[in-house]
């Protein structure tokens, strides 16, 4: 008998907004696959995996860290970078700014 082999499976790291996502919506954003109607076949298909385990519910809730598997392409759950946020300087903000003139221009 052949020794076992054992195959380490390549997971990036998709940053999301927020504490959780639905699985459809997640593997449409780590482009695992790439409409929400092939998400929504391949989960019915019993192709996704969380965790190791099948599931066949598209508004499955996923949190950070979770492991998220469509055939043997992976993505984990990850948060968005501190840097990402937003970033307001009211030092040196324009106080003559006028919302209306920039939508008019």
């Amino acid at each position: 008998m052949a020794p076992l082999r054992l195959v380490r499976m390549q997971v990036h790291d998709v940053a999301i907004q927020g504490q959780s996502i639905k699985v459809g919506q997640f593997i449409k954003l780590a482009s695992l696959v790439a409409t929400g109607g092939e998400a929504k076949e391949a989960i019915g298909q019993g192709l996704v995996t969380i965790n190791g385990e099948v599931t066949q519910q598209r508004g499955a809730a996923l949190h950070l860290g979770d492991v998220v598997c469509v055939g043997e392409a992976c993505a984990r759950v990850a948060g968005a970078a501190e840097e990402e946020d937003d970033y307001f300087d009211e030092a040196t903000a324009d106080d003559d700014f006028d919302p209306e003139k920039w939508r008019n221009m």
